[in-house]
């Protein structure tokens, strides 16, 4: 008896796409997993401002060679706008669309993608909107990065937690009244997505009774660090990379 034979074409595999966390800033705070998905992935994407390299791509120049097909995915608007806010929605989301079947056409064709990201992929990371649009459909793989907060409480020499003392994380894209209520009951506190919200954050914190415990860093473990307590910065200017620490006081031994 013959057996018939599938002679039918195995699909062929698609890639797989991974998130991977460059940390705070400092090439030297890059994790040895994050170096080595780097240097075998061949294709590298990265968000950037429209005309600019990015943050991402510059802390990764070292192990980026011209073998490497380099997706660059600019942002349509770089401003903190609350995620609420239509314009928000349509253009940003309209924008991860895009950037999803840009990945997903190298996927497809089999070629692994590494989308790099400040920080940690998962902590307020563009990244996860990517990752939600494609991770039913392809491999994924996330690898871990420092948070920009422990970047910059390290580069500041703040003890955030003591004991049981709660962390709380603000987003400065909340209203006043919103952060006032939120900082109340907060014991450890990181308000981060300052830029043009800074004004409010810090009227939010003076309000809320902390601005005496309150620190300012702006480019925590990069070039051109600042941190200075939060009482004597007077102007309103405030970068992205840039967050307002006010440390916990809970029980020490």
């Amino acid at each position: 008896m013959t057996m018939a034979l599938d002679l039918a074409p195995a699909a062929p595999a698609t890639g797989t796409f991974h998130g991977v966390g460059l940390g705070p800033g400092d090439p030297d705070l890059v994790t040895v997993r994050a170096v080595k998905i780097i240097e075998r992935t061949p294709v590298v994407a990265f968000f950037s401002k429209k005309g600019r390299r990015g943050h991402a791509r510059t802390i990764a120049d070292p192990w980026i060679g011209p073998d490497k097909v380099e997706l660059a995915l600019p942002y349509p608007m770089t401003t903190e706008t609350h995620f609420g806010e239509e314009r928000y929605i349509s253009s940003l989301g309209a924008f991860y669309e895009e950037s999803a079947a840009r990945i997903a056409e190298e996927l497809d064709g089999g070629r692994d993608v590494a989308l790099i990201c400040e920080g940690d992929p998962m902590f307020y990371g563009s990244f996860m909107h990517l990752h939600l649009r494609l991770k039913d459909r392809y491999p994924t793989a996330v690898t871990p990065g420092v948070t920009g907060m422990a970047g910059c409480w390290a580069a500041a020499g703040l003890a955030m937690t003591w004991g049981d003392d709660v962390l709380s994380v603000l987003p400065g894209t909340l209203d006043e009244e919103a952060l006032v209520a939120g900082l109340h009951g907060c014991q450890a506190t990181v308000v981060m997505k300052l830029g043009t919200n800074f004004a409010k954050v810090r009227r939010a914190i003076d309000r809320a009774g902390l601005l005496a415990r309150a620190t300012y860093v702006e480019r925590g473990t990069m070039a051109g660090q600042t941190v200075v307590p939060l009482a004597d910065k007077l102007d309103d200017s405030a970068p992205y990379f840039s967050l307002i620490l006010i440390p916990g006081e809970g029980r020490r031994p």
